[in-house]
C-alpha cells in the first residue's frame, strides 16, 4: 500500500487549465465519436483494475479525510459497489450498444425503424464527499460505457481521496479520456459553466439548483442526484424484531452520512415505546462502543459535527425526548463522533424535521392512523428514498401507490440502491434523471431515432400538387391509424 497522498498533492486546476482539458477532450471525441465495444470495455476494465489494485490506498485516504471511517464500510459501500457496477457494465455494454428494432405501423410500411444509442461527447461529473469514491466513479462507469470522455470534479471536503483519485486515474487513462479536476467551490462553479454534453451532479438540493442554472446557460442537460428527508413508515403489522436492526443499519452506515439513509421514522402511537426499545437493543448489538469502536464512523468535519449537535439541542429545547445509545453518551468533539440518537416526539417545529440530517440522528414521529402517516410524507418534498415496513400486503401496496419517491425498499433499507438493474434517481426536489446499469448508459447516450425509407414507397402519393389522390390517401391513413 502506498502512503495516503497529502491534501495538497494535486494543486488546484486553474480556469485556463480547466478549459484546455475540456477542449482536448472535445477534440479527442471528434476523432473518435463512436468508440466500438472493445474500446469501451477496455476503459471499463482499466477502471475496475484501478479500484481493485488501489483498494488499500482508497481505504486509507477516506479514513484520513473522515478522521475515522470504518474500513469495512469503505470496502462494502464504496469499493464493492464500484467494482460490481464496472463488472456489470463490462458484461452488458455490447448488448446496450445494439440498435433496437422498432415495429413500424402499417401506414408507414414498407419503411423500417430503429433506435441507435450514440455517445453524447464530453461528460462532466461533480461528486460529493460522503462516498467520495463510489459517487465519483459510479456515474463515470455509465459515461464510459456510453462512449463518452469524462471530466470529474470531486469534493474539496475530502482532499486526500480527491488527490488519490486524480493520481490513480492519471496512471490509467489519457488526459483526454478521463481526467480529474481539483479545486474548491470556485473551481466547481467554473467547472459547471463549461459547455458539457451532459452534466451529472450529486449533492444537496440547494447546490443542485445552482448547478442547474449554470448548466442552463449552455443548454447542457443535467442529471441531479440530490437528497431530502427519506421516511421510514412502520405499519402496525410490522415485526419490530425485524424492523429495528434494519432501520438501525440503514441509519448508521457511515454514521448516517448517506443520502438515502432513513431520515425519520413514522411509527404508530401505541408502538413508539416498543420501537424505541427495539432500536436501542439493535444499536447496542451492532455498535457496542460507538464512541471508540472501529466499526463506527466519524462526522467528516467540524462544521458538519457542530450542525448535527445543534439539531439535537434544538429538538431537545422544543420538546423532543433525546435517547442516546448507549444511555447518557454525549458527542465527542475530539473524535467528531456522535452517538446514535433518537429524537422521540419529533415535530415540524424542530429544525431536524426541516432539513436533511446527514448524521446518526433518527427523529421518531408518531401517527394515529395510516392516513396520517401518508399525509405526513406527501405534504413534504418528494424524497430520494422511501422505506415501507409492513407484513400486511394490502398496506404495502397502498403505501407504494399513494406516495411518490425516487426509489423504495420494502421491509429493509438501502438495498434498492445496490441493484444494478434498478434505475436510481430522485423525483421533484430529490433529483432529476437516473443512473446505475443500463439506466446510466442511457443517461449518457443520445437514443437516436432512425427511420429508413426504401426505394419504392407510397409516400409520394402525399406529395404536391395536392388533389383527389391526396384526399383518398389521407382518408385511408386516418382509418388505418384508428
Amino acid at each position: 500500500m502506498n502512503a495516503p497522498l497529502p491534501p495538497d498533492a494535486c494543486p488546484p486546476t486553474s480556469p485556463a487549465e480547466l478549459l484546455r482539458r475540456f477542449e482536448a477532450m472535445r477534440a479527442a471525441f471528434a476523432r473518435e465519436p463512436n468508440p466500438d465495444a472493445s474500446a469501451r470495455r477496455d476503459r471499463l476494465a482499466r477502471l475496475l483494475a484501478m479500484v481493485r489494485e488501489r483498494e488499500r490506498d482508497f481505504v486509507a485516504a477516506i479514513d484520513r479525510d473522515f478522521g475515522h471511517r470504518s474500513s469495512h464500510e469503505t470496502r462494502l459501500a464504496e469499493l464493492y459497489i464500484v467494482t460490481a457496477a464496472a463488472r456489470h457494465a463490462l458484461a452488458n455494454v455490447r448488448r446496450w450498444m445494439r440498435p433496437r428494432r422498432i415495429a413500424t405501423p402499417i401506414q408507414l410500411l414498407p419503411g423500417s425503424a430503429r433506435i441507435v444509442p450514440q455517445p453524447l461527447g464530453v461528460a462532466g461529473v461533480v461528486s460529493p464527499w460522503n462516498y467520495p469514491v463510489q459517487l465519483a466513479l459510479a456515474p463515470a462507469i455509465g459515461a464510459l460505457a456510453a462512449g463518452n470522455r469524462v471530466m470529474l470534479k470531486p469534493s474539496e471536503v475530502t482532499p486526500a481521496t480527491s488527490a488519490l483519485l486524480a493520481e490513480a486515474i492519471a496512471q490509467r487513462f489519457a488526459p483526454d479520456e478521463f481526467t480529474v479536476v481539483i479545486g474548491d467551490a470556485d473551481t466547481g462553479a467554473e467547472f459547471t459553466r463549461l459547455p458539457f454534453d451532459h452534466l451529472f451532479f450529486t449533492g444537496s438540493t440547494v447546490v443542485g439548483r445552482i448547478v442547474a442554472m449554470a448548466a442552463a446557460e449552455n443548454l447542457t442537460p443535467v442529471t441531479l442526484e440530490l437528497g431530502g428527508k427519506s421516511p421510514a413508515i412502520v405499519d402496525a403489522s410490522a415485526d419490530l424484531a425485524v424492523v429495528a436492526p434494519r432501520i438501525a443499519v440503514g441509519k448508521l452506515l457511515n454514521a448516517g452520512q448517506t443520502c438515502i439513509a432513513p431520515d425519520y421514522a413514522l411509527v404508530p402511537e401505541r408502538m413508539v415505546d416498543a420501537f424505541v426499545a427495539a432500536v436501542t437493543r439493535a444499536v447496542r448489538a451492532l455498535y457496542p462502543d460507538p464512541l471508540a469502536g472501529d466499526d463506527y464512523t466519524s462526522i467528516v468535519n467540524e462544521r458538519h459535527y457542530d450542525r448535527l449537535v445543534a439539531l439535537i439541542e434544538d429538538a431537545r429545547a422544543k420538546g423532543a425526548k433525546v435517547v442516546t445509545i448507549p444511555d447518557g453518551a454525549a458527542p465527542d468533539p475530539a473524535t467528531r463522533r456522535i452517538p446514535p440518537t433518537l429524537l422521540v416526539g419529533a415535530t415540524d417545529a424542530m429544525q431536524v424535521m426541516r432539513e436533511e440530517i446527514f448524521g446518526p440522528i433518527l427523529p421518531v414521529e408518531s401517527y394515529a392512523k395510516l392516513d396520517d402517516a401518508i399525509a405526513a410524507v406527501t405534504r413534504r418534498p418528494r424524497p430520494l428514498a422511501f422505506y415501507v415496513f409492513a407484513e400486511d400486503r394490502v398496506v404495502r401496496e397502498r403505501l407504494l401507490r399513494e406516495t411518490i419517491a425516487g426509489g423504495v425498499t420494502v421491509n429493509d433499507t438501502l438495498w434498492h440502491f445496490a441493484h444494478e438493474e434498478l434505475p436510481f434517481g430522485g423525483v421533484g426536489a430529490s433529483g432529476i434523471g437516473a443512473y446505475h446499469g443500463e439506466a446510466g448508459f442511457r443517461t449518457f447516450s443520445h437514443m437516436k431515432s432512425v427511420f429508413s425509407q426504401p426505394r419504392r414507397t407510397a409516400a409520394k402519393l402525399l406529395y404536391p400538387p395536392y388533389g383527389s389522390t391526396f384526399e383518398k390517401v389521407l382518408r385511408l391513413l386516418k382509418r388505418l391509424s384508428g
